[in-house]
């Protein structure tokens, strides 16, 4: 079959936004939610756009996301019309091609462009047929840095309409305790965030109404356009820092406290060429005085200038006393732009200068401000990076900071990462002049210098020698443990302080495993960080060397499904399907229409029969029969869909099994042709679970018969369970979610009430108050309940209306991957990728006149089918095959039953 395909090509990143240019009058986004959760420092985000045509007519339909620039990507997915198509991430070059086809059959093709600061842009858009929706969903990873003291998750929102239901959700869990947090940004509207902070966790909820969404500092009447930061910092010591292992990884956070600052040498090298005039002089010259007047007494620094010549404030550094921070005010203020550009000598007299006045027990520092390329003097960039290598000789950091976009920006990066600096981009803004001061304040109070970190049972290491430590980073060093032996791994951090030789250590001389930590996402953490340093590696080297570390972070790249500058997304599509929304048509063809049935398959034969029913007929007997019937759409309410007889009741009855992997709908079955009917009191329902395959076209489903207690979740070293009792109703779920924290405490929820059960003790409660259970937090709003505790985070959706309500839980977070239930084995690919036979891999085997698909060697009849999709809010129909639960999930639903 031909296949169109959509190219989405993306870079590295920090942030989340999806936005569009709308025409109201064409369509418009009615559901745009954000879930980003944070453990340990590691975020993960994922965004989720809700479109919709309401025009007669099928119209192109755009999708924008701003992230961040230090995030990597790591899965990409669109909803259409019941079809999933999932993103792969190649090979730039493998992608190449098929990004090429895709263009050149006119076809939609993804674009990442940089925008402002911190942000990358990334853009698609896919042809809606009329009166049709679209569902995007965008998840990325970062690794947040410390800076200044804290830590900053950015949430960037521009959807360029007020949208009926737009959502923010942050859950934090630092197991070493949270100290403060703040919410901020153009978004911050007080009446529309909900934030609770308790011991190690915080949760902070943004959901503005559609008035709101034009009042706040960054609205309009387009809706929002901003962002929402939420910065916190954790408890630390002045000891070892915080080392998490599991699985055989481990991931060190390295920040002491309560250090005394060293004093510092540093000298800044001020381009005044006259590409510099005007505005960038003026507040390089701001910035200058307000960066002198934060020296400390015992700092020593100098000032060069330079175009095509150098001149000195002083040809030696001197104390920052009273009267040399005057003197060197006024040389600030008297520097005038003209001239070319030598950066060769003035580095090289900026280093002269540093090693001319070595002081013990003292940081050096090099401090490059520019806003062109070299123009006079030495001219070749590799000869100026050579130069600069022999002069500085690793002896101090060189920082380069590059202004505006005239510069050669991969030039200064390169150079400052061959003497153990980095570069900064200064953006011409009315605000450049406070980015250099908040550039020098990451880097003005040296606290340990010659930092080495090693660590005795540990391999595959991440940076492990860092020149200096500065007052409110962090270092971060990642691995894997020899041998999984957490016994013999011994870390250790040996550091020059302000006047003596420091070692930290653990006082019991071995780490013990946290055993709080999904391996999953340790593993990430290790692979996100060496990917990063191996890019920057890349960007060192040359030849055989440089091709080999290529490699490296490419294979890194493609496990991890990380988009990064190595790898391209792609997401493919196929045609001739039986949904509406494909592809945009070549040159001359008609657009292509879909079936009105979406739920019938490509086998058999169609009929269509009186008052609108459509009868399908293939040569197994099962007859589907489409009498409507009601079922919840993905705006909350309710669509029309076909209902089924099925005259194969062996197939009906080997699908009356539960288990893993999801969400589901509900269907009812009469005890003679299983007929999908509105339920009524003499009739056993059905609940549809969803399978969610990877990679594969559609999921599997299967169904669950009668008002079943299901155990959904158990951790065998824990005494964390959580029991589940489906509902009676037609389109229900879980009538009840009872929590078992311990031996004597008890969480049972209900759609209207919480009960605690403590010992003989019990409370309940119905309102939106925090309620607190041991160690756990229980949060109730207007839709969800959150349920927190250590490194387990379970979100209880309710869905549904009014008498029609029921629970649906979703583990956005669990703590052990050994956990057990169907929500251990649904909630994370990370555990399915554990448990192969619920991560479920198939091969459609078509045949005439029916479909069959080949899983582990098994040849299994499946029909095609659909249901809604209950683990988001709100729901969402897709296609799906359905065949039994044994099949499906390879094991037998009665251990799950209680």
């Amino acid at each position: 079959m031909e296949r169109a395909v959509l190219q989405i090509t993306l870079f590295g990143l920090l942030l989340a936004l999806a936005a569009t240019q709308p025409n109201k009058d064409n369509w418009d986004i009615y559901s745009f939610h954000i879930n980003s959760t944070v453990t340990s420092r590691y975020a993960t985000t994922v965004i989720t756009s809700r479109m919709a045509n309401r025009m007669d007519e099928s119209k192109e339909i755009e999708f924008h996301v701003r992230i961040p620039k230090n995030a990597f990507i790591s899965k990409f997915r669109m909803f259409i019309d019941g079809q999933v198509y999932d993103g792969i991430v190649k090979g730039k070059e493998k992608a190449r091609q098929q990004y090429t086809e895709a263009v050149s059959r006119g076809q939609s093709a993804g674009l990442v462009s940089s925008v402002g600061r911190t942000l990358e842009e990334f853009k698609t858009s896919v042809t809606v047929a009329a009166h049709k929706k679209v569902t995007f969903e965008l998840t990325y990873e970062e690794l947040l840095k410390r800076r200044l003291g804290k830590y900053e998750l950015q949430i960037h929102a521009r959807p360029m309409q007020p949208v009926k239901s737009f959502k923010v959700d942050v859950h934090i869990h630092e197991e070493s305790g949270i100290n403060i947090v703040e919410v901020k940004g153009g978004l911050a509207l007080a009446d529309a965030i909900n934030k609770t902070h308790a011991d190690n966790e915080v949760w902070v909820n943004f959901y503005p109404t559609e008035d709101q969404q034009k009042t706040c500092t960054s609205c309009g009447e387009q809706g929002l356009n901003g962002d929402l930061v939420i910065v916190y910092d954790v408890n630390r010591d002045s000891g070892l820092g915080d080392i998490k292992t599991s699985a055989g990884y481990f991931v060190h956070h390295f920040a002491p406290s309560s250090l005394t600052r060293i004093s510092k040498n540093v000298v800044f090298l001020i381009d005044r060429s006259g590409s510099m005039h005007g505005k960038k002089m003026q507040q390089t010259r701001l910035a200058l005085i307000h960066i002198l007047n934060d020296l400390s007494e015992d700092d020593h620094f100098g000032l060069i200038t330079f175009d095509g010549s150098i001149s000195y404030w002083k040809r030696e550094l001197v104390q920052a006393n009273q009267r040399n921070l005057e003197s060197a005010k006024i040389f600030s203020r008297n520097i005038r732009e003209s001239g070319a550009t030598n950066i060769n000598s003035a580095v090289l007299e900026g280093a002269s200068l540093l090693n001319a006045h070595p002081r013990e027990d003292s940081a050096s520092i090099l401090i490059l401000l520019t806003d062109g390329d070299p123009t006079s003097g030495v001219t070749n960039l590799e000869q100026i990076q050579s130069n600069v290598r022999v002069a500085i000789a690793d002896e101090f950091p060189l920082y380069c900071l590059g202004f505006g976009f005239d510069v050669n920006f991969e030039f200064l990066e390169k150079m400052s990462l061959q003497n153990n600096g980095v570069a900064r981009r200064i953006y011409e803004d009315s605000d450049a002049d406070l980015q250099l001061k908040g550039f020098y304040e990451e880097v003005a109070t040296p606290l340990l210098i010659d930092v080495t970190m090693s660590y005795n049972g540990g391999t595959n290491l991440t940076q492990t020698e860092f020149s200096q430590y500065y007052n409110g980073s962090e270092i971060v060093v990642a691995g894997k443990i020899t041998d999984n032996d957490i016994g013999t791994f011994t870390p250790q951090v040996v550091a020059i302080s302000s006047s003596k030789k420091m070692t930290f250590s653990n006082p019991n001389g071995t780490v013990e495993s946290t055993g709080t930590e999904s391996a999953d996402q340790i593993q990430r953490v290790w692979a996100y960080l060496t990917v990063k340093q191996l890019l920057e590696k890349e960007l060192l080297l040359s030849g055989a060397e440089k091709e080999n570390v290529k490699r490296e972070a490419l294979e890194l790249s493609l496990k991890y499904s990380f988009v990064t500058p190595l790898t391209s997304m792609v997401v493919t599509k196929p045609e001739g399907g039986d949904t509406e929304v494909l592809h945009k048509p070549k040159e001359g063809e008609a657009p292509q229409t879909g079936s009105r049935h979406p739920n019938i398959g490509s086998s058999g034969s169609v009929m269509h029969t009186s008052a609108g029913s459509v009868m399908y007929k293939s040569a197994d007997s099962v007859m589907y029969n489409s009498a409507p019937q009601a079922v919840p759409d993905d705006d909350g309410g309710m669509d029309y869909m076909d209902s089924l007889v099925i005259d194969d009741m062996e197939a009906l009855e080997e699908s009356a099994m539960l288990l893993p992997n999801i969400v589901f709908a509900t269907i009812a079955t009469t005890e003679v042709h299983a007929t999908i009917v509105p339920g009524k009191d003499n009739i056993p329902v059905s609940h549809r679970f969803l399978l969610k395959a990877e990679n594969q076209s559609l999921p599997l489903c299967f169904d669950v018969t009668g008002d079943v207690r299901l155990k959904l979740l158990h951790h065998p070293t824990s005494e964390l369970s959580v029991h589940g009792e489906l509902d009676s109703v037609t389109n229900g779920g879980f009538r009840r979610i009872v929590i078992q924290l311990n031996a004597d405490l008890y969480v049972d929820v209900e759609v209207n009430k919480i009960t605690v059960r403590e010992g003989s003790r019990i409370t309940h409660h119905t309102g939106q108050d925090p309620i607190t259970a041991g160690s756990w937090t229980i949060i109730r709003r207007d839709k969800e309940i959150d349920v927190a505790g250590g490194d387990t985070h379970l979100v209880i959706l309710i869905q549904g209306k009014d008498t029609q309500s029921f629970l649906w839980p979703v583990l956005r977070q669990q703590s052990s991957d050994s956990a057990e239930g169907i929500l251990g084995q649904l909630s994370f690919l990370v555990v399915c990728a554990l448990c192969p036979a619920l991560n479920p891999v198939y091969e459609e085997v078509p045949q005439i006149p029916f479909t069959k698909l080949r899983i582990k060697d098994q040849e299994i009849d499946v029909t095609r089918a659909n249901a809604a999709d209950y683990s988001i809010s709100p729901p969402l129909t897709l296609d799906c095959w359905l065949l039994s639960a044994d099949s499906a999930l390879q094991r037998r639903l009665e251990a799950f039953i209680v």
